[in-house]
């Protein structure tokens, strides 16, 4: 059975690395290990040792406490906030994506599309 904690500190791995654009093959070839290995650290199946640990956070630019962040909120992942959202959104790729690409757009467009998307919500 997973612990929490483990699949906590997957999850920050794994959020980590999509924030840098990274692929578990190229996190595996920075830390030493088989991108296998990786992808049982980011769903919380493997443990990660601290050594490790130090290593990840070394190649994902981080400190080692970034992974724990959040753990006092009571699994994130599982509450929902004020507007029904799950607490940790960007937990999800497709979200992620949709951040990133959003920010890609030139400010006068992005604002025209957050109040569009804004009308669109208050609609549905």
């Amino acid at each position: 059975m997973k612990h929490p904690v483990d699949v906590h500190v997957g999850k920050r791995v794994r959020h980590r690395r999509w924030m840098l654009g990274m692929t578990q093959q190229q996190l595996a070839e920075l830390v030493g290990i088989k991108f296998q290995q990786i992808q049982k650290y980011e769903t919380g199946m493997n443990r990660v040792s601290a050594s490790r640990l130090w290593d990840i956070a070394a190649a994902l630019d981080v400190q080692v406490a970034y992974f724990f962040e959040g753990m006092d909120e009571n699994a994130s992942a599982e509450l929902v906030g004020n507007n029904g959202v799950k607490g940790d959104i960007l937990a999800d790729r497709e979200a992620l994506e949709l951040v990133r690409s959003y920010y890609a757009i030139p400010e006068n467009q992005r604002r025209r599309l957050f109040e569009l998307a804004r009308v669109l919500s208050d609609v549905a």
